[in-house]
């Protein structure tokens, strides 16, 4: 069984927490299992309301009177006997019913049992659910499985994982064995990718053909959620969708609006791409003007690339048998836009994204650095290398060179072992791993009321004021 790092976060708030939880995430990222799995090891009853699978739940929440009403029509559907303390009541496809926005607070206030809430699109579907007033409600995102969860799935142990991690803390050279095979492991999680459902096929059976039927079967998924919920604009999206991998192969990366219609304005495709950020299919990654905090001020909402959410869906959409080619490591594949996909999707999920989007930088003087972050409270440029030409990197000297900029130093992964050159550190390409956002520290400040808290008199005949003392 695959293991989560969200089940302990999910277990702690069952067992401590008397507020409801949201789950979100992309379709088949393993919310309903996970929360399934956890809820049977916490409680005894746990009961399961789908609205999907059962619509006429959603009339529940219609003309309802209160949290004890709510709760008698529950146990009318469930046929379940609720026991207070010991039930855990889970509300799954929550975007179909938007009642439960207003019902949720009522039954935290009655307090009898936990509640969590799950649901796919709920970035465009019931967005006003994370509305609900702090103190009613927890949330957790979802992503696929990230580098170390793969890693441990697939049987690499903790002490090789923390002998990497102390590599990297330290900027020392990984044992060489070690590293040739570790290069071996991120090809693998290239052609799998992070989807719950591959990777399991992957450790079930070893044949990478049914995993790609896996990832196939998810995106005819979300090409179906696209059909459902956005009719209006479906042909749009899709075709969207279908261009990421080309554009990602592309020289410059970037999305060219000209690919779908030579007169193509953005503001006429923008809701369309906002549509597969909200749906947590794509990852977007604006340029910024200058490579300066904050990031999110020098934005260019115009100039961006798309990545997939998950890497082994980009591997599927390239089809040609690229998992043997992969494998082969076949010359003639482009190395950089899977590479680049898997660093964005780790970079997403590790806490970078400033409004669910990352952030490159290009400038016709300087060229294109691949990522910039906001890290530490300075900028940190990160380019990304495939190949043997991974010393080479113009953009990042040039921008490393302007001392306008400051930049105290970079990252660059790649295939080679770890090591530093002046203010550039090479590090291999699964270290990604352990690149984290950093926690924010309590920023305490006292003002200094100093002249200003004693009372002061009247203004004098001569317009003075005087303090009383």
């Amino acid at each position: 069984m695959i293991r989560r790092k969200y089940d302990e976060q999910i277990r702690d708030f069952l067992i401590g927490d008397s507020r409801s939880l949201l789950v979100t995430g992309a379709r088949q990222v393993g919310k309903t299992f996970l929360i399934r799995k956890v809820g049977e090891e916490c409680f005894d009853n746990v009961v399961e309301i789908n609205f999907v699978e059962q619509p006429e739940a959603i009339e529940l929440f219609s003309g309802q009177k209160g949290a004890k009403d709510l709760l008698l029509r529950l146990s009318a559907l469930t046929r379940k006997q609720l026991v207070p303390g010991k039930t855990l009541i889970f509300f799954d496809e929550v975007q179909k019913c938007k009642e439960i926005v207003t019902a949720i607070k009522f039954l935290v206030d009655e307090g009898s049992y936990k509640y969590v809430m799950s649901g796919s699109l709920l970035g465009v579907e019931l967005d006003d659910l994370r509305s609900v007033p702090v103190g009613y409600m927890d949330e957790i995102e979802m992503y696929p499985l990230n580098l170390l969860e793969f890693f441990e799935a697939i049987g690499i142990s903790d002490e090789v994982v923390n002998h990497l991690h102390e590599c990297f803390d330290e900027k020392r050279p990984v044992d060489d064995f070690i590293h040739q095979r570790m290069l071996e492991a991120v090809k693998l999680y290239l052609i799998v990718g992070g989807m719950p459902a591959a990777v399991q096929k992957y450790l079930d059976t070893n044949n990478l053909r049914k995993v790609y039927e896996e990832q196939r079967g998810i995106i005819r998924t979300y090409k179906k959620d696209i059909t459902q919920y956005v009719a209006d604009r479906k042909l749009q999206i899709e075709e969207i969708y279908d261009l990421i991998p080309s554009e990602l192969n592309a020289k410059s990366k970037r999305f060219i609006l000209k690919e779908l219609n030579e007169k193509a304005r953005f503001s006429k495709y923008e809701d369309s791409f906002l549509w597969l950020k909200d749906a947590g299919v794509a990852i977007p990654t604006y340029n910024v003007e200058e490579p300066r905090l904050p990031l999110l001020l020098n934005k260019q909402r115009n100039l961006f690339k798309l990545f997939l959410n998950d890497v082994g869906l980009l591997a599927a959409m390239y089809g040609g048998n690229i998992q043997a080619r992969l494998l082969n490591k076949d010359t003639n594949i482009n190395y950089g836009a899977i590479y680049e996909n898997l660093v964005a999707q780790e970079l997403y999920a590790n806490g970078f994204a400033t409004e669910h989007a990352l952030y490159y930088f290009n400038s016709k003087k300087q060229g294109e650095l691949d990522f910039v972050l906001e890290y530490d409270n300075q900028v940190l440029p990160i380019e990304v290398k495939s190949g043997k030409d991974y010393a080479r990197h113009n953009a990042l000297s040039n921008v490393m060179g302007n001392q306008e900029y400051d930049i105290p130093y970079a990252y660059v992964f790649c295939n080679e072992n770890v090591h530093v050159k002046d203010r550039v550190t090479y590090l291999p390409i699964y270290m990604i791993a352990f690149l984290r956002q950093l926690d924010v520290d309590e920023n305490v400040y006292h003002f200094d009321l100093k002249g200003l808290s004693t009372p002061l008199r009247p203004l004098g005949g001569d317009g003075t004021i005087q303090r009383f003392r």
